[in-house]
């Protein structure tokens, strides 16, 4: 392991001499094993003659009243020597004054509508000072590719967004979600919960999982009645996979739309609904089945949906707010014939 370079100014980072391909992962520090991952990954697509630049920098714009900018957990030591040992080149760790030198911007980039749905619409701001910082970064680290997480989707949804729309010339690529064992998601906030709320944030999780099998059992069902031809051999299929309510209507199972976005949504809810009785209790702040185009609710009505999906949450337990979502790809088995 080499001990990456910490950098603490935009005059030292613009100095340093470049050569090949440059990754940039973009952090507010407090790194774990999800930023590693991120952190190889980007290693990968430099390639040996390349560079990795981890940003470390806990970002005042993107926290709203009351948020917990003041205890964000910040550990620059500790995440030098992770950066390092995941690959990393450079760790650029800039002071507030340093990025904002004359305090907060006039001038900010506007996340739109899609920043005003679902994390934006219980952050206010949030995505304005996310984008404005990320475009500030991007601006002061020069990358070919920036790699973001997806558990934040919403947010690299947006990076795209503007990337796209404002002609940034860096590739953006988005890396999976990295999970405990139990399937937590991993996040720096992770470390405020004690261990009876670490039991019941894994509901979270749970209910993912949960919509994301119902998903695929209609899935399953739908190409299962599809293959057989007679209503009667239909049933007997639906019933060998385990579904026999399903079979004792098989032909309305081979009319329904594939993975029934309603369904996934009400198996993800049953969990949550359980999670809020529990000691301490789950806070839903929403849980939303979206189009990630756009971030936009694939509604009740939706049930023909086809195409990719988000199925995301976000809940508190007890002060700490934890988002999560799994990506879902509804008629993947094709339209009915």
């Amino acid at each position: 392991m080499t001990t990456p370079t910490l950098l603490r100014t935009a005059a030292e980072l613009s100095a340093r001499a470049r050569g090949g391909r440059r990754a940039v992962v973009m952090t507010m520090g407090a790194l774990h094993e999800g930023h590693a991952t991120l952190i190889r990954t980007a290693r990968q697509l430099a390639g040996p003659d390349g560079e990795v630049v981890v940003t470390v920098f806990v970002n005042p714009l993107q926290f709203g009243r009351g948020e917990d900018l003041d205890r964000y957990p910040r550990t620059l030591d500790a995440d030098l020597k992770i950066a390092g040992e995941a690959g990393a080149d450079a760790v650029f760790a800039p002071a507030v004054d340093e990025v904002y030198p004359g305090g907060e911007p006039q001038v900010r980039i506007s996340a739109g509508p899609m920043g005003e749905r679902l994390e934006g619409a219980s952050r206010p701001g949030h995505f304005d000072g996310v984008l404005t910082v990320v475009a500030k970064l991007l601006h002061l680290t020069r990358p070919d590719v920036a790699l973001y997480g997806q558990k934040d989707a919403q947010q690299l949804a947006l990076i795209r967004r503007m990337v796209r729309d404002l002609n940034f010339g860096v590739e953006i690529v988005g890396v999976p979600t990295v999970r405990e064992d139990d399937g937590l998601a991993l996040s720096s906030r992770n470390r405020y919960l004690s261990a009876p709320q670490r039991r019941t944030a894994l509901a979270l999780s749970a209910a993912l999982f949960a919509g994301r099998d119902r998903h695929a059992a209609q899935e399953a069902l739908r190409a299962r009645a599809r293959e057989v031809p007679a209503t009667h051999a239909r049933a007997e299929a639906l019933s060998a996979l385990g579904e026999s309510r399903a079979a004792a209507d098989a032909h309305a199972v081979a009319q329904a739309a594939p993975g029934g976005p309603s369904a996934v949504r009400a198996a993800a809810r049953l969990v949550l609904d359980e999670a809020a009785h529990l000691d301490p209790p789950l806070e839903l702040d929403y849980l939303a089945l979206v189009d990630p185009s756009d971030f936009t609710e694939i509604g009740d009505g939706g049930d023909g949906f086809t195409g990719e999906a988000v199925l995301a949450v976000a809940a508190r337990v007890g002060t700490t707010r934890l988002i999560d979502n799994l990506p879902l790809t509804f008629g993947s088995f094709g339209a009915a014939s």
